[in-house]
């Protein structure tokens, strides 16, 4: 066997934390200059590190690019552990083929990574200025958890080759306000970004995520622009999660189901929320989700298609619920989790079936309905009741209808809106059949009263049956059927008058109800 370890050994120049870090590059081992004392070695905290824990920027390149050759055995690996890094760690267009992994360190300056490509790469609880990662490509993982960073990530058009996780992770802006740049970002996997603190917006237009999305505990805070979560065009093949976390250690996310009295930290947002156009595969899910919005701020579904809805979080307290154009399969809600009047929006909205959480009485989704029709629009009054009526509550459906009448008669003139205050209290527009059928008994029974003292001369004497007054109305309440009563006698005056206006509500009566037997007769 040939010996060819002096190939390897450190350049001249090293510093010793910098020759330390060389041989544990050959040897794949862990690099770790903790000190043991948790205060002074928190890589967010404020005792300064020393040479002695120091490497330099352009040895950790030079190691990754072009290192030495692994020891006999080894697979060379850079594994650091309680190390400072000075000046920029700039790999832009390299390609680097050894694990990388940097557990609690500092980072001096920004990580510039521009166009390179990783197997995997792990920077964990670390401090960082900025990281500037555009078409940063990895055939693995990219993991930056618990990391902080003072000045923005930017991952625009990134390719991660599976999962890419920011837990607990804190980003601050950068100068153009956004705390995390990832716009044109493919992840082949999961995205899992929980109980992440967020100062700026993140903006993920256009993305692409292989499976889930998960934003569980985190918080998303923008105080000085539009939108905290910016994701116009989202695509997320399973399910995007703005849901709790169980605060514990470790942290229980993923789907996880906190045991009995374990704290729960909620999904918060404080500014607006943008998912127009999204695509997601399984749902979005907003359970005990927490939104402070400004006036001029949105939760905005426009046209997001989604087999599953779950909009099961905290009502904000202004601004708007934009559901304009969306397209749900199961909407899955609240009473509570709904703003009130001017505060949702839902034109061409559709979904197919309504599965409410807790009571949601009709009388509040009617309130839900009118709540996003600032102005008359029968649009949404007819899906609810076709959704309702779809899932065998024809009753409910009619009187989702009748609301629509009514809504619609406070726009009409005032001759119009009498008529229809008419209908309304008489036969409910047609919806109520019984009320009609009601009203025709009465009228039926007042007239065979009136009818019994009325003068009734026959038109041909001694070609007639029996006067009978309460057969006598019933002929002439009852349009078409014929009871062999009203062509045999001649009434005048005011009782002829009467008779007419009989038959006339008799017509408008009977096609009520006729109209309701139908409907559901139809509905059977």
């Amino acid at each position: 066997m040939v010996d060819d370890a002096g190939a390897g050994d450190p350049p001249d120049g090293l510093t010793a934390a910098e020759i330390g870090m060389w041989q544990a590059f050959r040897n794949g081992s862990v690099y770790d200059l903790r000190s043991g004392d948790a205060a002074v070695d928190d890589p967010h905290g404020g005792h300064p590190w020393g040479p002695e824990r120091s490497v330099r920027a352009r040895i950790v390149c030079w190691l990754l690019l072009d290192g030495p050759p692994a020891l006999a055995g080894r697979v060379s690996s850079l594994k650091l552990a309680g190390v400072q890094i000075t000046d920029v760690l700039d790999l832009a267009g390299g390609t680097v083929v050894p694990y990388t992994e940097m557990k609690h360190c500092r980072f001096e300056k920004e990580v510039v990574l521009p166009e390179s490509r990783f197997a995997t790469l792990r920077l964990v609880d670390c401090s960082i200025p900025r990281i500037e990662a555009a078409r940063l490509h990895t055939e693995g993982d990219l993991h930056l958890p618990r990391c902080r960073v003072h000045n923005g990530i930017r991952l625009t058009d990134a390719q991660i080759g599976t999962d890419l996780l920011l837990n607990q992770a804190v980003v601050y802006r950068d100068r153009r306000g956004r705390s995390i740049t990832g716009d044109g970002l493919a992840v082949g996997q999961d995205l899992q970004a929980e109980m992440m603190e967020s100062h700026g917006e993140l903006s993920l237009r256009g993305a692409k995520i292989g499976v889930s999305l998960s934003l569980r505990g985190s918080r998303l805070i923008n105080q000085y622009g539009r939108h905290a979560f910016n994701a116009p065009q989202l695509t997320v093949e399973r399910t995007l999660y703005l849901t709790p976390a169980a605060v514990g250690n470790p942290p229980q996310t993923s789907g996880m189901t906190p045991a009995r009295g374990t704290r729960v930290q909620r999904f918060e947002c404080e500014g607006g929320i943008r998912l127009d156009d999204g695509r997601f595969g399984d749902a979005i899910d907003f359970a005990q989700a927490r939104f402070v919005l400004q006036n001029d701020q949105e939760i905005s579904l426009r046209r997001v298609q989604t087999p599953e809805l779950r909009f099961l979080g905290e009502a904000p307290q202004r601004g708007k619920v934009v559901l304009s154009g969306a397209k749900v399969v199961n909407l899955i809600d609240k009473a509570a989790s709904w703003p009130g009047p001017g505060g949702l929006q839902m034109g061409g909205f559709t979904y197919e079936n309504l599965v409410p959480l807790g009571s949601f009485p009709l009388s509040q989704r009617l309130s839900w309905v009118a709540a996003a029709t600032a102005e008359y629009n029968p649009e949404p009054y007819e899906k609810l009741a076709a959704v309702l009526r779809n899932g065998g509550e024809d009753a409910d459906a009619r009187e989702v209808l009748l609301a629509k009448q009514r809504r619609r008669r406070e726009t009409l003139p005032l001759a119009a809106k009498l008529w229809g205050y008419a209908q309304d209290w008489t036969v409910a527009y047609g919806y109520r059949p019984g009320r009609a059928a009601v009203w025709m008994a009465v009228l039926w029974a007042i007239s065979a009263v009136a009818f019994s003292h009325a003068d009734h001369p026959a038109i041909k004497p001694g070609e007639h049956p029996h006067w009978n007054p309460a057969l006598f109305s019933l002929d002439l309440l009852l349009p078409v059927i014929n009871l062999g009563q009203d062509s045999y006698w001649q009434l005048r005056g005011g009782w002829q008058w009467f008779s007419t206006a009989l038959i006339l509500l008799g017509w408008v009566l009977a096609t009520t109800v006729a109209a309701g037997a139908t409907r559901l007769l139809r509905r059977n």
